[in-house]
């Protein structure tokens, strides 16, 4: 579940060619999610993430469930809602 985007600014002190130093600062915006799998709480950089995937309308797991068993879960809670059977033609994400 998409909770909301947070940003961080991190300093860094650089060296010139003159031997002077100057800081400056990066700012990185994360994704905060909640995993659909085991509730556990974690990030991901908003800009390696496809912008239509921040919203509720998908399921979003964490590095340390198995995401492809948790993808096969939720395709048999699908089967059983709509009670097909498993070599059914039908595509059950257009029903």
């Amino acid at each position: 579940m998409f909770i909301r985007t947070e940003t961080e600014t991190v300093l860094y002190t650089r060296i010139s060619k003159l031997e002077k130093e100057h800081q400056y600062s990066r700012t990185r915006t994360y994704a905060l999610f909640r995993c659909d799998n085991c509730s556990a709480i974690f990030k991901r950089l908003k800009g390696s993430m496809d912008p239509k995937r921040l919203n509720n309308n998908y399921f979003h797991c964490c590095l340390d469930c198995d995401s492809k068993r948790f993808a096969q879960k939720k395709g048999a809670e699908r089967r059983t809602i709509w009670d097909l059977p498993v070599d059914s033609e039908l595509d059950i994400s257009r029903l």
